[in-house]
């Protein structure tokens, strides 16, 4: 099949009901389909699991299914290949990759890794599996704090790849970590200045960031914490009003958690009224469809790289198990 575009490009009768569809495919599959929260609205409605990284991860470890159709980002779909290599493993477009992950070339950071040799490296699962084959540990923005507390004060540790994550962490902890100088652009998006202005119009609005962002937007927050931790937050607050600084597909779920509760969504520094992942939005209701009936395009890797990534991913879940997360 022709995968030249990253996905399969082929004509769907316009008379299908693709959720009743994909309803099918899944139970004759034996299929689950694990989607972030940053995918669009009706992707999350057919998902089995909606979750961030680390509840992705830890569905995709285990699960029984024989396929997992992963409705996110290429380096989500190969964190669910290593964690449970004998399923097959679908994503929707092969071309939805991440900013962050790009930020970060293996080369580039073997070399920066064997350039501090006395450091143990602390690597954000938002990044490729060549990167994670790298890494001691995995984190992501629900353990990591956890994590890093996890080693004692004199340990040297690498952060990567994500400067604001990282530089976030080291102000919590009291820490010094090297950090790759990696970012995402969706959470830089974020303009001070607009969002000062939001903030006047909606004075009892609280301010919810993921810490991705850059510091001088996280000084503006309410509440700093991964897209679980936001949402779970919002449902418990008794506050009515949030803007939502993070990638706009979480208040799909919020609203639906909160429907009385209003979720305004940060402005960008753009002339774009929004801050979609352009690489999460790439995947649609058709591509998915077309996914399942055809199980492609999957995802494959080498049986070398599944091994030399699995160690810090383990090592990661482990952790976060015993912190009862």
């Amino acid at each position: 099949m022709n995968l030249e575009k990253g996905y399969l490009e082929k004509k769907i009768d316009p008379s299908l009901d693709l959720f009743k569809e994909i309803s099918h495919l899944k139970k004759t599959k034996n299929a689950i389909i694990l989607a972030h929260y940053y995918q669009n609205a009706d992707i999350q409605d057919v998902a089995d699991y909606i979750g961030d990284s680390l509840g992705l991860a830890q569905q995709a470890e285990k699960s029984t299914a024989d396929i997992i159709l992963f409705a996110g980002v290429h380096f989500m779909a190969e964190t669910a290949k290593i964690l449970n290599p004998k399923i097959k493993v679908l994503l929707p477009d092969l071309k939805a990759g991440c900013s962050l992950a790009e930020s970060c070339p293996a080369d580039a950071f073997s070399a920066f890794k064997a350039s501090h040799p006395d450091h143990i490296v602390l690597t954000y699962i938002n990044c490729t599996a060549d990167i994670k084959a790298l890494s001691d540990v995995i984190v992501t923005s629900t353990n990591a704090v956890q994590i890093v507390e996890s080693f004692p004060k004199d340990q040297k540790i690498i952060f990567a790849p994500d400067k604001n994550l990282g530089a976030y962490i080291n102000k919590i902890t009291g820490r010094s970590m090297v950090l790759w100088n990696g970012s995402c652009m969706v959470h830089e998006i974020f303009s001070l200045e607009k969002l000062i202005k939001l903030k006047a119009q909606h004075p009892k609005a609280l301010v919810l960031a993921h810490p991705e962002c850059e510091a001088h937007i996280l000084e503006y927050a309410d509440f700093i914490g991964s897209t679980t931790a936001i949402l779970n937050y919002s449902k418990k607050s008794e506050a009515q009003e949030f803007i939502v600084l993070t990638e706009a597909g979480i208040i799909h779920q919020m609203q639906k958690a909160s429907p009385i509760k209003t979720f305004i969504p940060a402005p960008p520094n753009n002339s774009c009224a929004c801050n979609d992942c352009p690489h999460m939005k790439l995947n649609t209701l058709e591509k998915i469809y077309l996914a399942l009936k055809y199980e492609q395009p999957e995802l494959l890797m080498s049986e070398e790289l599944i091994e030399k990534s699995k160690a810090p991913i383990n090592k990661m879940l482990e952790l976060s198990a015993k912190f009862g997360l």
